[in-house]
């Protein structure tokens, strides 16, 4: 059967589509065997969200952690991702990250650009867990990296979602440790930090490696040979067929499916109305899988964020544009409420854990309790931080409420006033005490990490805040969504396994496009790219090293 299509490119190995694990496949792939590997790449551009993220890797037990002086052990990080997610993990693919995952870490340090060190003191996202790391250490920061070394290739690296672009390390930035010489010497050479020194990294290996990235080409359709993937039907940008022959096999990495409106009320557990990826998140591996007869894992989960509509379109798509909300919400003098005016949740906690309160189900009212909602600030709040992309002292932006008083806040944003004004002065009352006694926000090294509070002061009054200087500002929150976290279960290899759990050949999945080896857990920072880019590792290297298999 295979030698009478008429395949319009040949390849050992096919790679669908371009952020941290779909790049991270095609190197190791290439690197251990499998000379011949091509990407197809939806859009015009690589990266994927990866590019557009924090860029940060979530990866225990690497060697930038040992070296830091940090220990672990498989006891602690069993415990801690079994305390979050008891019963849920699968065994087999849970060992394959704890044991890759540093591998992974060691191999992209030997033989790619990146360069990754540890965040030596960025807690785990649930640090009062057992197993957890409460003062930091599991999570991978990205040293700068100059786009200059891309030349041509520069420009086809999907923008960042920051407002302007981080020309250091995360840890540089975010304890001012450069100078402004040093700062000037990283323009000229277009340093970029967060995701995009990471996909910048990780393209440039690709470049490298002579790898071609085949952009515009939608995968569509996997081609089998009996039980065995074969290839793929791919479409243009002028909707013609492109069938790539696939020797080895094909891995799916073409990230979520939280741009499928279809596919999230099908699946999802709760309304996800502002997802912040790529918009080319649509689930298109999702479907091929399913065609493919691949058993599906975790379907109702999402890597949960808060976000808000900006108000104009993605740079590339007649799609909204959501703008992520980490910070704004930890900070002194903030909360959420919802549409009674009252708190709900610990303001300072993780956004994946967040975002499960958001779509809380209240069964008396037959309706999700807390959506809308909204951030509430007042002026000394706004005089002093940034508000999304709103710096301090500057206009308001189009998507914030202003009022003099609470109460014609509350009746421009929708909110019942008496709930708000009740809810502000017991707020304040509990941050004149120094203890939220609703929701214990500031009791932990995470709520009162300095990526989000204010280190002018002490915990916990570095995320507790009066709210008692007006004007005050609304801004409507969205239930958002980093991207979703199921898909098609693997197995250790990163195949993709059928429903009596047999791989199906020649098909592989990583990243978002796979069901996430942890569950509905994001155990801290980079919880998405650590697991993601350690699958495009072993998925990389099974179909680079078992050539016999084929």
């Amino acid at each position: 059967m295979t030698e009478h299509q008429n395949w319009d490119l040949e390849a050992d190995v096919v790679v669908l589509g371009s952020g941290g694990a779909a790049m991270t496949a095609a190197i190791t792939a290439h690197d251990f065997g499998a000379k011949d590997v091509v990407i197809l790449e939806k859009s015009g551009m690589v990266g994927g969200t990866t590019a557009m993220s924090g860029g940060m890797l979530w990866v225990p037990n690497n060697h930038h952690q040992h070296e830091a002086g940090i220990a672990d052990s498989d006891e602690d990080i069993v415990s801690y991702l079994d305390s979050l997610s008891p019963g849920q993990l699968d065994p087999e693919t849970l060992w394959a990250f704890m044991q890759t995952g540093p591998e992974m870490v060691r191999y992209l340090a030997e033989k790619t650009p990146v360069r990754l060190r540890a965040f030596a003191d960025f807690p785990d996202y649930q640090p009062y867990s057992p197993g957890a790391k409460p003062d930091g250490g599991r999570s991978l920061d990205n040293e700068a990296f100059s786009f200059e070394l891309l030349g041509k290739w520069a420009s086809r690296v999907n923008p960042s979602k920051m407002a302007y672009p981080l020309r250091g390390s995360l840890i540089e930035a975010t304890r001012g440790t450069l100078d402004e010489a040093t700062l000037a010497e990283r323009e000229r050479g277009d340093y970029r930090g967060l995701g995009q020194a990471l996909a910048g990294a990780l393209f440039k290996a690709v470049v490298d490696r002579n790898i071609p990235v085949e952009f515009e080409k939608r995968a569509r359709k996997l081609v089998k040979d009996g039980d065995r993937v074969i290839g793929v039907v791919a479409e243009d940008a002028n909707n013609r067929e492109f069938r790539v022959r696939a020797r080895r096999g094909v891995v799916i990495a073409t990230g979520g499916f939280e741009w499928n409106e279809a596919l999230v009320k099908t699946f999802l557990r709760g309304p996800m109305t502002g997802p912040v990826s790529v918009p080319e998140n649509e689930g298109d591996g999702l479907l091929m899988a399913i065609e493919a007869g691949a058993q599906l894992g975790n379907m109702q989960n999402a890597f949960w964020q808060q976000s808000v509509l900006e108000m104009k379109p993605q740079h590339r798509a007649a799609k909204p544009n959501y703008l992520l909300g980490s910070d704004e919400r930890a900070r002194p003098g903030a909360i959420l409420v919802n549409s009674a005016g009252k708190r709900f949740v610990n303001e300072a906690a993780n956004y994946n854990a967040m975002g499960k309160a958001v779509v809380a189900f209240d069964a008396g009212g037959h309706t999700y309790a807390n959506l809308p909602y909204w951030l509430i600030i007042d002026q000394r709040y706004k005089d002093k931080y940034p508000t999304f992309t709103s710096a301090p002292r500057t206009p308001i932006p189009s998507y914030m409420i202003v009022a003099e008083t609470l109460e014609e806040l509350a009746t421009k944003a929708g909110i019942d006033a008496a709930g708000l004004t009740a809810t502000v002065a017991r707020f304040n009352e509990m941050v004149r005490n120094g203890l939220d006694a609703d929701f214990n926000r500031g009791e932990n090294t995470y709520d009162n990490f300095y990526m989000w509070g204010d280190m002018d002061f002490e915990p916990p009054y570095r995320t507790l805040g009066l709210i008692d200087q007006g004007p005050y500002y609304a801004v409507k929150m969205e239930s958002g969504a980093l991207g979703t976290s199921g898909g098609p279960k693997t197995n250790s290899d990163g195949q993709v396994v059928n429903w009596n759990g047999d791989a199906i050949p020649g098909l592989y999945a990583a990243g978002n496009a796979m069901a996430a080896v942890l569950g509905e857990v994001y155990g801290g920072a980079g919880g998405t790219l650590g697991p993601g880019m350690t699958f495009g590792y072993i998925a990389g290297r099974h179909l680079g090293t078992h050539i016999s298999n084929h």
